[in-house]
């Protein structure tokens, strides 16, 4: 057994080098790639509400024939695959965090859920009431405007910039898209809210 690998590095600049390296590792074990964070959610807007503008386009003509389900199973589809892999990656990397942070995490999580729900449950009630184009105009806005506001709060909680520009950049084009009206809505955050984040999520990488 070779005794000089336990004994303490020889001067201060090698100690130093030696505390990099462990902070380094640690931050890769503990912080998970913000590509796989970012980048299924601008998939699935660029996909998803790119099918809409394709199918549902203003003036209520079709670009492309496609069948009247195939946009909403295509996003929902790709909603939840970007769902799952968050969650595995959260997971893995934040399963054995323990304090604040896991707590704020976990009330964050379940704000996430009781808004999303609550607020749908309202839309159900009243976009019967509604002409196909404004339904399907207040269901995507408001999803789009609590993901928005969501993000915001999020960067607020951990003072997260990146996180906080995004949900205001959300915000800005999905008001935008209303004052657009329908069928340009889905095109603009196809475009500008898949795209956002998916230049969102490059960023945070590099920043990594």
């Amino acid at each position: 057994m070779d005794l000089d690998d336990d004994l303490p590095p020889a001067d201060a600049a090698a100690a130093l080098r030696l505390i990099q390296d462990q902070r380094s590792a640690t931050a890769r074990r503990l912080d998970p790639d913000a590509r796989l964070l970012y980048w299924p959610w601008g998939v699935a807007w660029l996909v998803g509400f790119g099918l809409f503008f394709l199918r549902f386009s203003p003036g209520d003509s079709a670009l492309v024939r496609l069948p009247d389900w195939l946009p909403l199973t295509v996003l929902f589809a790709l909603l939840l695959a970007a769902g799952v892999i968050q969650a595995v990656v959260s997971t893995r990397a934040y399963g054995q965090v323990i304090g604040d942070s896991a707590q704020r995490g976990r009330w964050y999580g379940c704000t996430w859920a009781l808004g999303s729900v609550s607020i749908y449950a309202g839309l159900g009630r009243i976009s019967e009431h509604l002409p196909d184009d404004l339904a399907g105009l207040a269901w995507s806005a408001t999803a789009v405007g609590l993901t928005g506001a969501l993000h915001m709060a999020g960067g607020a909680i951990w003072l997260d910039r990146d996180l906080f520009r995004l949900g205001v950049w959300i915000s800005v084009i999905n008001l935008a898209g209303v004052i657009a009206g329908p069928g340009w809505h889905a095109l603009v955050i196809a475009v500008a809210g898949g795209g956002g984040i998916l230049v969102a999520g490059a960023i945070a990488r590099r920043r990594q």
